[in-house]
């Protein structure tokens, strides 16, 4: 079984990461930023995390909007997970890929909506 790593961050210096940490608090490793989510590439931490992870590993967020601002984005992380064989678990919004329900389609296209609909509000 792998490691449990999470990933928490915020857009500016003022907001404060404390609720995506309680949430989180059950990962073993827990990556940490206060910066824009423009672009993945920027977002050094992240990068970090997603290097980081490996093979049976699960990768944990709070909400959607905490990983991709974009599905452009969004997508190329998943890709990412998809291709190291980790797991994505978006803990307020339901998504766990840990299901064996799903298929890998119905998994993005329920997560780029639940991308959609975060930008909406």
């Amino acid at each position: 079984m792998g490691m449990r790593v999470g990933y928490a961050r915020v857009s500016t210096v003022g907001q404060k990461l404390d609720v995506q940490l309680d949430h989180l608090a059950g990962c073993d490793r827990i990556y940490r930023e206060k910066a824009s989510a423009s672009l993945t590439k920027n977002r050094a931490e992240l990068k970090n995390a997603l290097d980081f992870v490996r093979e049976e590993d699960v990768f944990a967020v709070t909400k959607l909007d905490r990983l991709a601002r974009s599905v452009v984005d969004l997508s190329n992380v998943i890709q990412l997970i998809e291709e190291k064989k980790v797991d994505l678990v978006v803990l307020d919004q339901g998504i766990d890929t840990r299901s064996q329900t799903e298929t890998d389609a119905s998994r993005y296209s329920g997560a780029a909506q639940r991308l959609r609909n975060a930008r909406l509000q």
